[in-house]
C-alpha cells in the first residue's frame, strides 16, 4: 500500500490500461483528466481547499498501515504498473486551446505537468496492494494531433521508484515517438517525516532484466553526480584550466592588471543573461496533498527558461532535453515563489539554461531553495558565448557545461 506521500526527487527527459480498478468506461483508454481524478481517489483528496486541514489531521492515522520492511511487501512485475493515457488534442478543440502557444505549437510546459501526474500514478500502481489497501525531443509536438502516453515502473530501491514514460503522437495514420521521460519518486510516511518501504520489483525475462539494470546504472549516475557536485568538491584540473583561459581572454592587454576586464567579441557577460519571475502560490495550483503541484513548478520554470533563451539568442528556441530536476522541498500554499533563470553555457547553436526556484517567507525574509531545473535548447543560429566574471559564475558555467555535455552524449 502507498499511504505515504510520494515526493519527486529527480526528473529527466530525453527529447526522443489502468490496473488498480479501471477508471475508463467501456474499455476506453483514459485521458489526463481521468488520471488526475484517479490520483484524488487513491489519496482521498478533496477538491475543496477548505477541507485540507481535516485531511492533514487524518493522515497521521495511516502510519499503522506502513510495512515495517520491504520483505513484507509482495514483489511486483513491470507490467503491473503499465499505464496508458491519451491526450485528445485532435478531437477536442477546447482542450487544444490550453496546449496551444503563440507559435501554433504545443506548450511544452503543459506536457511536463501531464507527465508529472502520470509518473505519480504509475508509482502508486506499483505500490497498490489489493490485499493490504486501506484507504531530448526527437520530433515536433503538433497541437492538433492526439497524444498517447504509456509508462511503467522500471526500477525500485527500498524506498524509491523509477518510472519511465514514453510519449507518441498520432499523425499520418500512425503513432510516432516524441519523447521519453524518467521520474524518480521517494515514498514518505503520511506525515512526511521519514521514508517508507515500497514493493520490490520482479523483472521477467532478459528484456526486463536489461531495463532494471539500466535503472541501477541511473541510480549510480545520480550518486556520482551528487558526489562530484561543484557545491561539494573543487573543479577538475581540466575545468580549472578552462576557467583560467576564459579569465585570460577577458583581460585588457593594454593594462598590466587583473582588474581590467573587457568583453571578448560576440560574447555576453553572464550577469546580463538572466531573467527572473515571481509567482504567488494560490490554492488553485495545489496537488492532492495540498502543496503546490510539482508539474506547475516545472511548467513555470520551463516557460521562464525558454523565454530567457529566446531573449538571449534573439530567435525561437526548441527544447532538446530537460535534465535532472531536483525537488528539494515542497512549496506551501501562499508562498512567494521566486524563479531565476540563467544562461550558464552556450556552444554553437545550443543554450544551456539553469532555473533556480526558492521560496521567500515575507515575514522572516528567509529564502529557501526548493528546486533546480536544467534545460537544453537548440536555436536557429549560432549564439554568443556567455562569459563568467566571478568565481560563483564560473561554477555555474562549469555546471552548465557538465549538463550540456551529458545531454550531447545521450543524443549521440
Amino acid at each position: 500500500m502507498l499511504c505515504p506521500r510520494v515526493l519527486k526527487s529527480a526528473v529527466s527527459f530525453t527529447c526522443r490500461k489502468f490496473s488498480m480498478g479501471q477508471i475508463s468506461q467501456q474499455g476506453k483508454v483514459p485521458d489526463m483528466a481521468e488520471v488526475r481524478n484517479r490520483l484524488r481517489e487513491i489519496v482521498g483528496a478533496s477538491t475543496n481547499w477548505q477541507d485540507h486541514q481535516q485531511v492533514l489531521a487524518e493522515r497521521a492515522s495511516l502510519s499503522q498501515y506502513l510495512a515495517p520492511s520491504q520483505d513484507q511487501l509482495p514483489a511486483k512485475r513491470m507490467k503491473d504498473s503499465m499505464i496508458e493515457a491519451h491526450l485528445p488534442l485532435g478531437s477536442q478543440p477546447a482542450l487544444r486551446e490550453k496546449y496551444l502557444n503563440s507559435h501554433n505549437s504545443v506548450r511544452f510546459g503543459r506536457i511536463l505537468e501531464d507527465l508529472d501526474c502520470l509518473g505519480v500514478l504509475i508509482c502508486y500502481s506499483h505500490t497498490w496492494n489489493e490485499e493490504l489497501q486501506r484507504s531530448p525531443l526527437q520530433n515536433i509536438i503538433y497541437p492538433d494531433c492526439d497524444i498517447k502516453c504509456t509508462g511503467h515502473v522500471t526500477w525500485v530501491g527500498k524506498t524509491s521508484i523509477e518510472a519511465t514514460m514514453h510519449m507518441s503522437q498520432y499523425q499520418d495514420g500512425a503513432y510516432t515517438d516524441v519523447l521519453d521521460a524518467t521520474f524518480v519518486m521517494v515514498a514518505r510516511d503520511p506525515e512526511n517525516k521519514r521514508a517508507a518501504f515500497v514493493n520490490p520489483l520482479k523483472p521477467e525475462g532478459p528484456e526486463e532484466e536489461a531495463i532494471f539494470h539500466q535503472g541501477e546504472v541511473n541510480k549510480t549516475r545520480r550518486v556520482e553526480l551528487s558526489t562530484a557536485s561543484l557545491l561539494k568538491v573543487a573543479p577538475t584540473a581540466e575545468e580549472r584550466t578552462l576557467i583560467h583561459n576564459l579569465f585570460l581572454n577577458t583581460l585588457d592587454t593594454r593594462r598590466v592588471s587583473f582588474r581590467g576586464r573587457i568583453l571578448p567579441p560576440n560574447s555576453v557577460w553572464m550577469e546580463d543573461a538572466k531573467l527572473k519571475g515571481l509567482e504567488i502560490c494560490h490554492p488553485e495550483e495545489r496537488n492532492i496533498f495540498n502543496r503546490i503541484f510539482g508539474g506547475f513548478l516545472m511548467r513555470k520554470a520551463y516557460e521562464l527558461g525558454r523565454a530567457n533563451a529566446c531573449a538571449f539568442a534573439g530567435c525561437r528556441p526548441t527544447v532538446v532535453a530537460v535534465d535532472d530536476i531536483l525537488f528539494r522541498k515542497p512549496v506551501e500554499i501562499g508562498s512567494l515563489l521566486l524563479l531565476s533563470s540563467q544562461v550558464c553555457y552556450t556552444e554553437g547553436m545550443y543554450v544551456q539554461v539553469r532555473v533556480h526556484s526558492e521560496v521567500l517567507d515575507p515575514l522572516t525574509r528567509q529564502h529557501n531553495t526548493t528546486n533546480v531545473f536544467h534545460f537544453t535548447f537548440h536555436l536557429e543560429k549560432d549564439v554568443p558565448a556567455v562569459v563568467p566574471q566571478s568565481y560563483g559564475e564560473s561554477m555555474l558555467y562549469l555546471d552548465g557545461k557538465r549538463h550540456f555535455d551529458g545531454t550531447m552524449r545521450n543524443h549521440c
